[in-house]
């Protein structure tokens, strides 16, 4: 039974998919080449898309690039994972970053390094801190588009009412959890507004162990030979577990769950005074919070070197079936996309980082970051970012699942189980999981 609503549901996708190609694949009206772009950008995001889509298509006639919106990142990919190879698969396909690897050993991609050999593209060009999470054995396998790290974000105004310098935010432990005694309020039993928050969500937990030089993974992240196994619970991931765990028990660190919008509306309303964001939303929670709002690094425990953090967000990728007239203007599109100008409208609009460094140059940025100093900083970071193994982030086919065991395993911290024990078991599921998959 599960079998034959597994094929109903493959089929009902690749129906749905069919709805958005072209019958005569690759030809728009007019003779036009036809580039279906299944994307994941929803909310404001998707206007944005939209609109430079739409600059694409007027400033390149001979092309026409069909945005559709796909749903989640994991609903997209398991649309494209039953399109995929068929003629209903679009020409380019987004996807989350911790998708690569499932990609890649997918064989129905072209690596854009094809056509960055073919047409002799410059890739210096591109920020290479963020190249390198997509770059496998020397091979740029997809094209960074909306990517973007975590950072700390704290009100300021909290800060000033606690005694703290709101312009000396915490980049240690130890100096968070200072912080958070201080910015923790209580009326009579009830906690008015706590120090700290992290989601329960495993990219921060990836981050926190990135940023201090760990590995998720053994043999280099699997970027040297195929992962075999997880490391996260080793020493770093220990330190971060420990961070939670003795802050929740404290009365200092709010359980914000899984959903985003909660944490941000948290912070908002006052509850939370410091917590982990991505940049990209940055811009967007500056402009409807009540107060002040700073913006830092993700602080590292005392005594550990700063490395740097992992890219995330998503890329674009470029379909195998696709025939070359397609790829060409696939590619074409894609050189479109990571011009200066484009980028800095990108990174404006929607406070993703610039694919390009060169668009930080642009008055439009220059503009906007008088505005948005805190927009800075999250550059920075990643400019300082050092590149190793810990930093270009892991490659394994099953990183959705491990990142739901690593949930769980946060969950378990407020329940009052040992981290040591509790990252253990998310290891071993992980591990579990990618024997099953054989990675």
């Amino acid at each position: 039974m599960r079998k034959v609503l597994a094929s109903f549901l493959a089929l009902m996708f690749i129906g749905f998919a069919a709805g958005c190609s072209s019958e005569d694949a690759g030809k728009a009206a007019g003779g036009k080449t036809e580039v279906v772009f299944w994307h994941s950008m929803s909310g404001d995001l998707e206007p944005v898309l939209n609109d430079i889509v739409a600059d694409f298509n007027q400033t390149h006639p001979e092309i026409e690039v069909k945005p559709v919106f796909q749903g989640t990142y994991e609903e997209a990919l398991t649309k494209w994972n039953a399109a995929a190879g068929t003629k209903d698969a679009p020409t380019i396909m987004q996807t989350f970053e911790v998708g690569t690897k499932h990609m890649i050993d997918s064989g129905k991609i072209v690596p854009v390094q094809t056509w960055i050999d073919k047409d002799k593209y410059d890739v210096s060009q591109w920020e290479k801190n963020i190249v390198n999470y997509y770059t496998v054995n020397g091979r740029i396998y997809s094209m960074p588009f909306n990517s973007s790290t975590p950072v700390l974000i704290y009100n300021k105004d909290a800060f000033r009412e606690a005694g703290l310098d709101p312009e000396k935010p915490p980049l240690t432990y130890s100096e968070l959890k200072e912080a958070a005694k201080k910015l923790t309020k209580k009326k009579g039993k009830e906690t008015e507004r706590y120090g700290f928050s992290i989601l329960n969500y495993g990219w921060f937990f990836e981050e926190m162990v990135a940023v201090q030089g760990g590995l998720y993974v053994n043999n280099n992240n699997g970027r040297s030979s195929d992962a075999t196994k997880a490391v996260f619970n080793g020493d770093e991931g220990k330190r971060v577990f420990e961070l939670i765990s003795d802050m929740y028990r404290d009365g200092t660190f709010y359980n914000a769950g899984q959903n985003w919008d909660d944490m941000r509306a948290a912070f908002q309303a006052g509850k939370i005074a410091m917590y982990l964001d991505s940049s990209a939303g940055v811009k967007t929670l500056i402009d409807n919070s009540p107060f002040d709002v700073g913006v830092s690094y993700l602080p590292v425990p005392d005594g550990v070197e700063r490395q740097g953090v992992v890219i995330g967000g998503a890329s674009l990728w470029m379909m195998k079936g696709s025939s070359e007239k397609e790829q060409k203007a696939a590619w074409e599109f894609m050189k479109y996309l990571t011009t200066a100008p484009v980028q800095a409208e990108w990174h404006v609009r929607t406070g993703y980082f610039a694919i390009n460094p060169a668009a930080y140059d642009e008055p439009l940025v220059k503009e906007e970051w008088a505005k948005y100093p805190q927009l800075k900083v999250t550059v920075d970071q990643l400019h300082e970012t050092k590149s190793t193994p810990a930093t270009q982030g892991a490659l394994i086919t099953v990183f959705p699942e491990s990142r739901q065991h690593v949930v769980k395993a946060m969950e378990r911290l407020y329940e009052g189980i040992d981290p040591q024990n509790a990252l253990d078991q998310a290891a071993e599921e992980t591990n579990r999981v990618l024997q099953e998959a054989g990675n």
